[in-house]
């Protein structure tokens, strides 16, 4: 019989899928200025890449406004370069103390990019459940196949890890749904 570690095992991986999922879609902006944008620029900071989101302070006074007030000032060019280098396709306007991000109202094409993008990760994410499931079901029929679990258990165990792969792809369906309506709201 299958104990219940092996299930959270299970469970685990497909939680982790969804976070990196659900990380993954947060940093997809949808109009608003949202500071998690900024999660994947990284500065070059005394010649060690840091995180933008560590070197100062970011504020967002506006729905469509970030503003970027580094702790040490002396930056500013560099924070700048990672920004423009980035694919948040924002040009960054400093005036030598902090810099600001306007972020430009989309566009109903650039809406429908955003979402085909999101509902692409979305596949990515349930293809990783999926490869869970697979690799699981392996392992188990390699136990049926030496005798380690009877069949009546594989048949169990079959239907749970289902049930647990159904949930997780709803869970995805769900995120997918609510990032869609976030970013098609006008």
């Amino acid at each position: 019989m299958i104990s219940k570690d092996e299930y959270s095992k299970t469970t685990e991986l497909m939680s982790q899928a969804i976070d990196a999922f659900s990380e993954q879609i947060s940093v997809i902006r949808a109009g608003r200025a949202n500071p998690s944008v900024l999660k994947n620029i990284y500065v070059d900071y005394y010649g060690q890449k840091t995180p933008l989101l560590q070197i100062g302070n970011i504020s967002s006074p506006e729905p469509r406004l970030l503003v970027i007030q580094p702790w040490d000032t002396s930056i500013m060019k560099d924070i700048e370069k990672a920004i423009m280098a980035s694919d948040l396709g924002i040009n960054p306007q400093s005036d030598g103390r902090v810099i600001r991000l306007v972020f430009p109202i989309l566009s109903q094409e650039r809406r429908n990019e955003l979402v085909k993008r999101v509902k692409a990760y979305g596949e990515d994410a349930k293809v990783r459940i999926r490869n869970i499931r697979r690799d699981d079901m392996d392992k188990y029929k390699k136990q049926k196949k030496d005798s380690e679990i009877t069949e009546d258990d594989y048949i169990i165990i079959e239907k749970d890890i289902q049930k647990l792969t159904d949930e997780s792809t709803a869970k995805i369906d769900d995120i997918v749904k609510e990032k869609t309506d976030e970013i098609m709201e006008v």
